[in-house]
């Protein structure tokens, strides 16, 4: 089975910019999107941005647009989420996880990492 690795979270200030990691073990399929999630205390996770395997195609919630940018290294089997211009409503545990195209079946979670914007 798959297994996700998230890293890169830490402490930053507003305005910063921090580079999180999502590490695969195993080649990812092209039938399948890598995803971002956050959690913040208290609140539902919300989706941040998705890749699509298939064609590179990304999307991305509308509070982060212009702010986040995903790219990957498939030789590494890694998707990363560049965090520009943080502020401290971005303050969550980040999760990456793998969807099958076309579904809302998320089929491998990691296990998170920790984001905090201070003001």
């Amino acid at each position: 089975q798959v297994h996700l690795v998230e890293s890169g979270g830490g402490l930053v200030q507003a305005g910063g910019s921090l580079r999180l990691s999502c590490v695969a073990s195993a080649s990812t399929s092209s039938t399948y999107a890598t995803d971002w999630f956050r959690q913040a205390p208290g609140k539902e996770r919300e989706f941040v941005a998705g890749f699509s395997w298939s064609g590179g195609g990304t999307y991305y919630a509308d509070s982060v647009k212009g702010r986040f940018t995903i790219s990957r290294d498939s030789a590494k089997n890694t998707v990363y989420l560049e965090m520009n211009s943080l502020q401290p409503g971005d303050t969550a545990a980040y999760y990456c996880a793998l969807r099958q195209l076309g579904t809302t079946t998320y089929d491998t979670w990691g296990q998170g990492t920790q984001v905090t914007v201070s003001s």
